[in-house]
């Protein structure tokens, strides 16, 4: 990992590197021409005010020295005077760019690339009051001329230049990587770590995200252990009862006895089962259909689905509240109001009531199943929506209830966003309210 980020990071500054040299190679050319434009005018000024056919020698041989060319050009084109060659033998200068733009607006410029390109001549010209034009010319490198003499002093800089970020940039490596490397080793303990100040939302994130793993993968064993438990206990009543009768152990009232056992038994494991089923259909489900879904309508069919179960508890099950809409899955509503209604059922009192009310409070529809039962501690009250948790296990067991009615509820709630509140006394009753916001 740190030989990679170290390899990218040397890349990186090879690359700014020849981008930098490539921009002072393109902005030293583009000074070059400049200073050379203005060079020749410079010459143009001082030499419009002079007759240029009668150059002292002194000055002839300095425009020379430096390389500059003067031509004189007649108003027709013709050629009066050249400092280099013999003006006689010169075609007709009337179409050349630089002249033709000074007779036009009295002055023009232009730069023409040799065919070797091996270097530029810069040409700038004046028109001068009796109508004919003065040029002047200058032969200057180009950039690949410029480019080849600063090549040696330019590999020197950049080599050097590496040699030097190197060993920074290898420092930065390990300062970046080494945390993150102690943080892999110790994830439970990667929030102590000290990192860069850039790194710690990372950091935070990756710290939060394992914290969700290890809870879901803790979740999962102790699952898995209580539905090993769950599903033991009524096979081992099952299996025990059965095989009283199967030796003959059993009287004539044992046996029918024993049966009502391994039918109360079955019937649980039957409803674990289902519940598990449900709940595991819950999880992996990947998209929910939603859509617009009359609470009130599903929650009178669920009433009617449990009104035999009431009876048999001894508990009375009404509806109150007005036809309200909500976004959502059918199924899933149906799943919530059935849990909710057939855990009040089943931790009520003789002669209690489960009152459940469908309305509108601050514009969000609310479901709430209201109950005279048993009720539930302040302790308990935050671990009654988990799998297979029970606040009175022995009362579960007689009432066949699996501890995943709740946790159902939960996961149906998180699917539609919705809002969930328990409020709890012990001996006095229960009230699970659901908010659709």
């Amino acid at each position: 990992m740190k030989k990679k980020i170290n390899a990218k990071m040397m890349q990186m500054v090879a690359l700014t590197l020849l981008l930098t040299v490539c921009a002072l190679l393109v902005i030293g050319y583009h000074l070059l021409q400049e200073q050379v434009i203005d060079d020749l005018k410079s010459y143009a000024d001082i030499l419009g005010n002079r007759d240029t056919t009668q150059l002292e020698e002194r000055d002839a041989s300095t425009l020379k020295s430096d390389k500059i060319r003067i031509t004189l050009v007649n108003a027709d084109g013709s050629v009066i005077y050249d400092n280099m060659t013999d003006y006689r033998k010169m075609e007709n200068h009337k179409n050349r760019p630089e002249i033709a733009q000074a007779m036009k607006t009295g002055e023009g410029q232009t730069v023409r690339i040799s065919s070797t390109f091996s270097h530029n001549t810069y040409y700038y010209a004046i028109r001068l009051t009796d109508g004919s034009v003065l040029r002047v010319s200058k032969e200057a490198g180009n950039v690949w001329q410029i480019l080849l003499r600063s090549l040696p002093l330019l590999v020197v800089v950049c080599a050097f230049l590496l040699v030097i970020c190197a060993p920074i940039s290898r420092l930065l490596t390990r300062k970046l990587v080494e945390p993150i490397e102690q943080m892999a080793q110790d994830m439970d303990h990667m929030d102590t770590i000290p990192v860069y100040e850039e790194l710690e939302p990372f950091v935070k994130t990756i710290h939060a995200q394992h914290q969700d793993i290890m809870k879901n993968a803790n979740m999962r064993q102790e699952f898995t252990a209580n539905v090993s438990h769950e599903l033991k206990t009524p096979l081992t009543s099952i299996s025990g009862y059965a095989e009283l009768i199967e030796n003959g152990m059993a009287s004539g009232d044992d046996t029918v006895r024993f049966a009502k056992e391994i039918h109360k038994s079955a019937n649980r494991l039957l409803t674990l089962i289902n519940d598990i089923i449900r709940l595991s259909q819950l999880d992996s489900t990947p998209e929910t259909t939603f859509e617009k879904v009359d609470l009130y309508e599903v929650a009178q069919v669920t009433v009617d689905m449990l009104a035999m179960s009431a009876q048999q508890h001894r508990v009375s099950l009404q509806l109150e509240g007005i036809k309200c809409y909500v976004y959502g899955n059918k199924q899933m509503l149906e799943d919530l109001i059935y849990n909710l209604c057939d855990n009040a059922i089943r931790y009520n009192v003789e002669n209690g009531l489960v009152c459940v009310t469908v309305g509108e409070e601050d514009d969000n529809v609310f479901l709430a199943v209201r109950d005279t039962g048993i009720g539930i501690s302040k302790e308990n009250q935050e671990r009654v929506f988990e799998r297979f948790y029970r606040v009175d296990k022995s009362r579960s067991k007689q009432t066949g209830g699996t501890g995943l009615g709740l946790a159902i509820v939960k996961h149906v709630v998180a699917e539609h966003h919705a809002k969930l509140d328990i409020k709890s006394k012990e001996g006095k009753g229960t009230e699970i309210k659901v908010t659709f916001v």
